[in-house]
């Protein structure tokens, strides 16, 4: 059996993209334009990171709830910049039993709405602040151009919402937030991220102020990997969510909200991945080590068998371990299917390792002879998880390196729009919106993020040449 190689990233960056997510196995075209199916490969990676951001949550205070997916039109109709940020992305249910309804409803694109309705019921004091609560679900927004995991119709998140009796508090708790998907992101998908605030342009509708941790894509494009919203009072004004201070004056809650998607599934994919597939980060990836036995005969394959089920079951109890033990195919498509899925290490086992009591290691974070070395089978799983870390470790430099290669700063605007075409810009910005605009509508760059860390002191718009007191980071975006 021949396994066809993928599009080079340099050829076809996007159709490399899209035969990998297929031939991973990580999802599918549904039959609804714009939906996808989430195989099992895909969700078992999807639920690792589901895993490491609820035990985050946890450790914040935050508790899970459920909140419905249909929620009625009007809603949506409370708040302002809310409405129309959302209404050419709504899907409407008009119809329900074979009957109109009596007042449409809105398929969730969101849940602030909902939420703050609830709210408006539950609070009634102080004492029942901070509210602080997080969904696992889907939603839907009406895309027009969709690609799967970074934009579909319907995806896969966690959306947390918070409700708090000061100002302060609702800001802390955005910022706290934002630093949680920059911890997740380092330190379990090795992607490194620029934490910011977006623009007044590119904020969340219904937001004050919207934070994002911004991830530059191995062509380069940059991707809104996470992001945090503070709301002020809009919503709590909109719905009446109103609480009895300690001073006995009545005043409305301060509300946050932040999220995080199945698009950074396509993160992982475009930061890590290489020509020959996936490049799973070890702490999230769905199987961490893969044992491919290889045998001639019937006598070497029994031996060879039973060995690797032992170091299978030696393993077991440490790391997430799978034994290829397809006879149907050769150990050479093996090595390759599993490279393309991106196990992190491969274990190989012959003839002649069970003899010498070794077994062959195989990093896929560095393919060929330098990322293979032989090791004894006692102590395997003594090596391994140091070896895991060795990997992150590997992947999370390498990523930085590429990001930070491919950052420039350019001191005028035609050098600017060079650089935009193969990296991102980091530039004096004097906070425009119709620069900002004109900058799009000329390059197709937009602002991504106004990083948190500023250099201080004061340069020229890179557009106008106006005084500016804050840089930014404009690049091609996904």
């Amino acid at each position: 059996m021949s396994y066809p190689k993928l599009p080079s990233r340099a050829e076809n960056f996007s159709e490399w993209y899209n035969q990998l997510v297929l031939r991973a196995e990580l999802a599918d075209y549904a039959p609804v334009r714009g939906c996808m199916v989430v195989r099992p490969y895909g969700w078992a990676l999807w639920e690792n990171i589901q895993k490491a951001l609820d035990a985050r949550f946890k450790a914040t205070g935050h508790q899970n709830a459920a909140f419905p997916l249909l929620i009625p039109l009007s809603f949506f109709e409370k708040e302002k910049e809310h409405v129309e940020g959302f209404s050419p992305e709504l899907a409407i249910v008009t119809h329900g039993g074979g009957k109109k309804l009596e007042e449409p409803l809105a398929v969730r694109p969101t849940s602030e709405t909902i939420i703050g309705y609830m709210w408006s019921k539950w609070i009634r004091s102080y004492r029942d602040l901070p509210q602080l609560l997080n969904q696992w679900g889907n939603v839907v927004r009406w895309e027009l151009r969709t690609k799967l995991f970074l934009r579909t119709l319907e995806f896969y998140w966690q959306e947390g919402h918070t409700a708090h009796a000061t100002r302060e508090e609702a800001e802390e708790e955005t910022m706290r937030m934002l630093r949680v998907y920059e911890d997740f992101a380092v330190n379990e998908a090795a992607i490194p991220v620029i934490p910011g605030r977006k623009s007044e342009s590119e904020k969340f509708a219904g937001a004050v102020t919207t934070y994002t941790i911004e991830a530059m894509m191995g062509d380069t494009k940059a991707l809104q990997a996470g992001t945090s919203h503070f709301l002020g009072q809009n919503f709590a004004k909109a719905f009446d969510i109103t609480f009895l201070d300690r001073d006995n004056q009545l005043k409305y809650v301060w509300t946050t909200s932040w999220g995080l998607s199945t698009r950074f599934i396509g993160a992982i994919i475009m930061v890590h991945g290489d020509d020959q597939g996936l490049v799973l980060p070890p702490r999230l990836a769905p199987i961490q080590s893969v044992i491919v036995p290889i045998w001639r005969n019937e006598e070497q394959r029994s031996r060879v068998l039973e060995v690797a089920q032992q170091v299978q079951s030696a393993l077991q109890p440490h790391i997430r371990v799978h034994l290829d033990d397809r006879d149907h195919v050769t150990p050479g498509f093996k090595f390759n299917d599993w490279e393309l899925r991106g196990v992190p290490v491969r274990i190989e086992i012959g003839p002649r390792d069970v003899e010498q009591g070794v077994v062959t290691l195989a990093r896929r974070d560095m393919p060929g002879k330098p990322g293979k070395k032989t090791v004894p089978m006692d102590g395997l799983p003594q090596v391994i998880g140091p070896l895991l870390d060795e990997i992150h470790t590997n992947m999370l430099r390498k990523a930085t390196e590429f990001r930070d290669a491919h950052i420039f700063e350019p001191e005028t605007y035609d050098e600017f729009r060079e650089v935009v075409g193969h990296g991102w810009a980091y530039v004096w910005w004097c906070g425009s919106p119709e620069c900002e605009a004109r900058i799009k509508e000329d390059t197709k760059a937009t602002n991504r993020v106004i990083p948190l860390e500023q250099p201080g002191g004061e340069g020229r718009c890179i557009y106008c040449g106006a005084p500016a007191r804050l840089k930014a980071i404009f690049a091609k975006a996904y």
